[in-house]
């Protein structure tokens, strides 16, 4: 999932010159309704990215949209109203996705009405440790195991974390509880091992300004 998320980043946010424009379609259009509108989209030679939610369906238009004649898209009876957007940010803007995100990690529903308990170590330091405070964790009601195997410190004398070692140990605790594991991913030369052992990847604040690894995990990351 966070792939999806980064690549809609990616797409929309660097998008330069000419307008923004959406398409709003009536409440629960069929399939058939849906790949009509996409179909007219790609006829402009643009790419059509789709936010389905539970009763409203939202068609965002990448690419010169100046190409696009609206009308030709307004009379098509499953749309609702397009929309020019002049807003840069479309991940968080509700015109783009007004229904909340729900996402699923290894069965643990993220998002909307679902309460999501994280737990765990500031930092990995032993098997024992770990598995320890994973069964502790699962007992208070946690549905997430969270562990630092890679630490951003600020000094670089201080510990650094247990590195893919530390990630094994968390597969292990997983092994023992079932909890999903979550841990923080500090560059992108890890992320294949992100994706063999994590079920969730946190970014830390400091690496949200980190475009160059931002973008990496948009491009491969397969874990939300």
């Amino acid at each position: 999932m966070i792939s999806l998320v980064l690549m809609w980043m990616r797409d929309f946010l660097y998008i330069r010159g000419g307008k923004k424009m959406i398409i709003v379609l009536k409440q629960k259009v069929s399939d058939e309704d849906l790949k009509r509108v996409v179909n007219k989209v790609e006829k402009f030679g643009l790419t059509a990215h789709v936010s389905q939610g539970e009763e409203t369906t939202i068609v965002g238009l990448v690419g010169d949209v100046t190409k696009v004649d609206s009308k030709q898209i307004e009379v098509d009876e499953a749309v609702e109203r397009v929309m020019h957007v002049s807003e840069p940010y479309k991940l968080a803007n509700r015109a783009f996705h007004p229904d909340d995100s729900i996402i699923d990690v290894s069965g643990v529903k993220v998002g909307g009405d679902h309460l999501a308990l994280i737990a765990g170590p500031c930092s990995v330091e032993s098997k024992e440790q770990v598995i320890e405070i994973a069964k502790a964790a699962k007992a208070a009601g946690a549905n997430m195991l969270r562990g630092g195997a890679f630490k951003p410190r600020t000094s670089p004398y201080a510990f650094q974390g247990m590195g893919t070692e530390g990630l094994d140990i968390l597969v292990a605790a997983k092994e023992v509880t079932g909890l999903p594991i979550v841990s923080e991913l500090m560059s992108a030369e890890y992320i294949d091992e992100f994706n063999a052992k994590v079920d969730l990847v946190q970014i830390g604040a400091r690496n949200m300004q980190n475009f160059d690894l931002l973008k990496e995990v948009g491009r491969r990351c397969t874990k939300p």
